[in-house]
């Protein structure tokens, strides 16, 4: 437990000081993502991005295992 919570730790540090760069990433904006946009109201999925999140972190974990 110990060494996860450290990992979780350092992997938001590193999100945290690569925040400026990151944002320029086109995690959001990908096609499949849906957002729905009307005068008072902004409604958004994103199915892509989470799917290619999901997919690199079932792979980092995969590969941490072995």
């Amino acid at each position: 437990m110990q060494k996860t919570l450290i990992l979780a730790g350092l992997a938001i540090l590193m999100i945290g000081l690569l925040w400026p760069w990151l944002g320029k990433l086109p995690l959001g904006r990908l096609p499949g993502d849906i957002v729905i946009d009307k005068p008072g109201f902004k409604m958004f999925f994103p199915f892509t991005s989470m799917l290619l999140v999901s997919g690199l972190v079932s792979l980092v974990m995969w590969l941490l295992r072995k």
